[in-house]
């Protein structure tokens, strides 16, 4: 059992957690909590840490897929500093990154592909709950730019509550590239943007689509919106101008998952 804070194992997960270019140079990511253990891969869990105490109450699920892994316990008082939560659930586990591409994703994603684009989106918690909305919504897909928070970063992670291990996505992609790439595979862009902008209930979802979403305090650049095949906007009544980017996902990605349930 790790019972000291000089452990070589507990100090790189500690700089995993806040080092996003550690993560990027070992290819790997730090998930924590039971629910986030139950439902990761297998074939993608590389280490598996747990408290003292969380072995002495886990349960029958949770036992049994510690079982078929490797895994180091760990004291409560070391688990508690070397969690990134405040109040830390005893497990936490080192999940090798994923790799996805375009081509596969479009492969994958049948006649009506679905996808999310979004740029420079800074909040963890509206990029967590993006994926989460678009689990449920059955989209195909993220696709981030460059400036986007990193999916990796543990509370973008945390917000996911498991959809990042189901969602495949692209970071660091050139929107424009992008957008040709899918207007070769028939997938009508639709930017959410105010300007010269036409009701979202007003359009087919129900074909290959995407929706454009852009950064929480600017929007969408203008030269962004201008890439796509129409402008949407979600329409406000009193005095609200706009929600935020993942409210707004989330109510785009719902109507199109409506029509497409009714197509």
């Amino acid at each position: 059992m790790i019972t000291g804070m000089g452990n070589a194992q507990v100090k790189r997960i500690i700089s995993l957690l806040q080092k996003s270019k550690l993560r990027r140079s070992e290819g790997v990511y730090v998930v924590e909590g039971v629910r986030m253990f139950l439902e990761a891969p297998l074939e993608h869990i590389k280490e598996i840490y747990v408290s003292k105490s969380f072995l002495d109450k886990a349960n029958k699920q949770s036992i049994e897929k510690l079982k078929a892994m490797r895994y180091e316990t760990v004291s409560d008082d070391v688990f508690r500093k070397m969690s990134d939560t405040q109040t830390p659930q005893g497990v936490l586990c080192v999940m090798e990154m994923p790799a996805y591409s375009l081509d596969g994703m479009l492969k994958n994603a049948g006649s009506a592909p679905f996808f999310m684009l979004l740029e420079d989106i800074q909040d963890p918690g509206n990029l967590g709950t993006i994926f989460r909305a678009g689990e449920g919504a059955g989209i195909d897909g993220v696709i981030m730019t460059g400036n986007t928070v990193d999916v990796f970063n543990p509370k973008v992670v945390r917000s996911t509550m498991g959809s990042i291990y189901r969602v495949p996505f692209l970071t660091g992609q050139d929107i424009a590239r992008t957008v040709s790439a899918l207007r070769e595979h028939g997938v009508a862009v639709y930017a959410a943007h105010l300007d010269e902008s036409g009701d979202y209930a007003a359009c087919d979802y129900a074909r290959a689509s995407a929706f454009l979403i852009g950064n929480e305090a600017r929007g969408l650049k203008r030269e962004t919106a201008g890439l796509a095949d129409r402008c949407i906007k979600i329409p406000m009544k009193g005095q609200v101008e706009s929600l935020n980017a993942a409210t707004a996902a989330a109510v785009l990605m719902y109507e199109a998952a409506r029509q497409r349930r009714y197509a």
